[in-house]
């Protein structure tokens, strides 16, 4: 190999390396401040990079946003409806459904906080939580499907909205209940809507 290619690989190497420390501090600040309170002058310094390069890689905030959120998901993905969509019945369903959804809040709970705290002040966080949002969405609409209801009781459909999201699970769990007494809680909801 010749001495050009080896050093253009290097330097390949070093801005990708360069890259992921300013995609990896953004997540720790984002998660530790919050999206509007953190600057870029705090990304480079803990990347241990000038604000140039901060620029450099990351020309604005939807692209910063965009690598920070697919490198935080990458490692914290969302629970995958294929776990219980092979369940038909309704309530074992929704059961498994919320009980991998609320462990997973538990988890993740400081970063969905503060995210949902900071959406409407911060415009680059609008897509990636719109994304999230579509996700829950699908949730909800699987759920919904398996108790028989596609959407024709708007009741269902809007409580099952509601326990997917994050600020449900918040509620309750600040309540203290746990995330299998919340799912429970849901399915007598459920109950009672579909049995007046």
């Amino acid at each position: 190999m010749s001495k050009r290619k080896y050093t253009l690989r290097r330097r390949a190497e070093q801005q990708q390396q360069t890259r992921e420390r300013i995609v990896q501090a953004t997540a720790e600040l984002h998660e530790e401040l919050g999206p509007r309170n953190t600057t870029v002058s705090a990304i480079a310094e803990r990347a241990g990079v000038q604000r140039l390069t901060v620029y450099r890689h990351f020309p604005d905030d939807e692209t910063l946003f965009a690598a920070c959120t697919s490198h935080w998901l990458a490692g914290h993905p969302p629970p995958d409806p294929a776990d219980w969509q092979a369940i038909t019945d309704p309530a074992d369903r929704t059961r498994r459904a919320l009980g991998a959804l609320y462990a997973y809040y538990r988890r993740t709970a400081r970063m969905w906080f503060v995210s949902y705290r900071d959406v409407h002040d911060v415009a680059a966080l609008h897509g990636p939580m719109g994304e999230f949002e579509a996700y829950l969405d699908s949730v909800r609409d699987d759920l919904a499907a398996a108790w028989g209801q596609h959407h024709r009781n708007e009741r269902l459909t809007a409580t099952l909205g509601l326990a997917v999201g994050f600020h449900a699970w918040r509620l309750l769990d600040q309540q203290g209940m746990d995330d299998a007494q919340m799912a429970e809680l849901v399915i007598d909801w459920i109950r009672c809507i579909n049995n007046p």
